[in-house]
């Protein structure tokens, strides 16, 4: 199929899953085609069916904010009409699902046909979708999709709820590629010592360190494990709680401690050195970044909110995806002292924490590698193009 992907081409949840879906449908032959206003930071032009097409906006005197949204759907038709796209795949609601439905009017007008998938992620329905401003906007994009997937039941279940949508939404969760995100024990015994010593558990976070990812937490949780352990953490990302982590981790006197390492790309190299890590959010639809370490065996605190609870199992549940085997530990949110207490009974017993980590690796292939996640998009998109979404 000849398939057009519009993300948001950051490092947030959305952008990171958008990209990552691209490169896999490209890998199983599929041409596809990013428009977005720059180039996804992990494409980097690795599959010769990838094609990047910029959208290309104008900053006129009279426009305060340049029309973002108008740009998009022009360069959706654009794109569409000339490399005759059989769909497009639209990643967070606003405002790619209007820019979407804007050109699927225009290419309705010259008689060509052009159905478009909405994908729910989060955010776009649980903060910014809910405001008045974009609410009546919201719910009319989603109605008007030709086909909406959500990545995890729970989203799906509130979009139903907060719009009043009666529209039928596919639940097709996050992935991860099980082949590139797993633990290589030669690189962990090579790059592991430029983070910690032999004796030092090491701990992680990832995150676009956004408010609602509690980075702060992660740093008063870590630094009650680090008076019982002497254990170091990697931050991996950026964003506007950076500066205050920072300081916080000085005045608790861990500083020497915590690496904070920024961006970077190299994600499933640096998973694979921890062995445990932080996701103590106040909300995920997900938990992507959970994922992607336990695909490298690595298994997360996290906490029981929105579809977490859907890929971390804490065996509390006699109904668990693991049989009451526990690949990971669930906490309310803002709980610093549970999960700090929790982190050092685990890193002080090397048994069980392997066992959770075998549980978490084992959860990944079974439910959430890109092998059988994508074979769902496919169906899906098929089903769309007949017009059965």
């Amino acid at each position: 199929m000849k398939i057009g992907i519009t993300c948001y081409p950051t490092y947030g949840g959305s952008g990171v899953v958008a990209t990552e879906l691209g490169i896999e449908l490209a890998a199983r032959g599929h041409e596809i085609h990013f428009i977005t206003y720059s180039q996804p930071f992990r494409l980097n032009g690795r599959d010769a069916n990838i094609r990047y097409h910029e959208v290309p906006v104008s900053n006129y005197p009279l426009f305060e904010f340049p029309p973002y949204d108008l740009a998009l759907a022009t360069r959706m038709a654009e794109v569409a009409e000339l490399y005759e796209l059989d769909l497009l795949h639209v990643h967070y609601a606003i405002p790619h699902s209007v820019s979407a439905l804007l050109a699927r009017q225009m290419l309705a007008s010259r008689g060509i046909k052009l159905p478009f998938i909405t994908t729910l992620h989060g955010t776009d329905i649980t903060l910014v979708g809910l405001d008045r401003s974009y609410l009546a906007i919201t719910k009319f994009g989603i109605e008007e999709s030709d086909g909406v997937t959500s990545i995890s039941q729970d989203l799906a279940e509130r979009t139903r709820e907060s719009f009043a949508i009666t529209k039928h939404i596919e639940v097709i969760r996050n992935f991860v590629n099980c082949d590139l995100y797993h633990r290589d024990e030669e690189l962990v015994a090579k790059t592991r010592p430029r983070f910690a010593d032999p004796s030092e558990p090491l701990l992680v976070h990832l995150s676009n360190f956004r408010p609602v990812k509690r980075v702060l937490d992660v740093v008063e949780v870590f630094a009650r494990i680090a008076r019982e352990v002497p254990a170091r953490i990697l931050l991996i990302g950026d964003g506007p709680d950076r500066s205050a982590a920072e300081f916080l981790a000085h005045r608790l006197g861990v500083s020497d401690r915590v690496h904070f390492l920024g961006k970077q790309e190299n994600v499933n190299e640096l998973l694979a050195l921890a062995d445990l890590m932080l996701m103590p959010s106040q909300m995920e639809s997900f938990g992507l970044a959970a994922l992607e370490a336990m695909a490298c065996r690595v298994p997360a605190i996290g906490t029981r909110v929105g579809g977490v609870p859907e890929l971390i199992d804490d065996g509390s549940s006699p109904s668990g995806s693991n049989g009451g085997v526990a690949n990971g530990l669930l906490f309310e949110v803002g709980d610093v002292e549970g999960m700090a207490a929790a982190g050092i009974a685990l890193l002080q017993d090397p048994e069980r924490l392997n066992a959770m980590a075998t549980a978490a690796r084992r959860t990944a292939q079974a439910r959430f590698c890109a092998s059988r996640i994508i074979p769902l998009y496919e169906d899906y998109y098929e089903r769309v193009v007949r017009g059965e979404g």
